[in-house]
């Protein structure tokens, strides 16, 4: 997750478990110990959107396996995530951050995946 610098110190522990949690809450229990979280602080002036400098924007990007995207309920599964990363941002944040924050699925194939220098099961 990228954000203005100013907006996310001293946030940190409550958006990791924020964002970890919104997994969770689409995927089940089973997937927390597999949800990784980078922040990565933007300096101030340097998250523009529109053509200005602001401070009330997000990008999080979420690796995902391929294959969700092949699920029957791939619609669902998407728009839940898409949400609930959204709603996540905004709980720990503010309501400010709905309309900039931006949620990006990203598909690797499992052959791509790899955790401690092992193809992912």
């Amino acid at each position: 997750m990228h954000l203005p610098e100013n907006r996310l110190a001293g946030n940190e522990p409550a958006l990791i478990a924020a964002l970890t949690d919104a997994v969770v809450g689409v995927y089940g229990d089973w997937a927390r110990d597999l949800v990784g979280v980078r922040l990565a602080g933007v300096p101030a002036g340097r998250f523009g959107q529109g053509g200005k400098a602001v401070d009330t924007c997000a990008s999080v990007v979420l690796g995902v396996r391929a294959g969700v995207f092949d699920r029957p309920d791939a619609a669902e599964i998407t728009a839940r995530l898409g949400a609930a990363l959204t709603d996540a941002i905004t709980r720990v944040l503010g309501d400010d951050f709905r309309a900039g924050a931006t949620v990006e699925l990203v598909a690797s194939r499992p052959e791509r995946t790899f955790v401690g220098g092992v193809p992912a099961a």
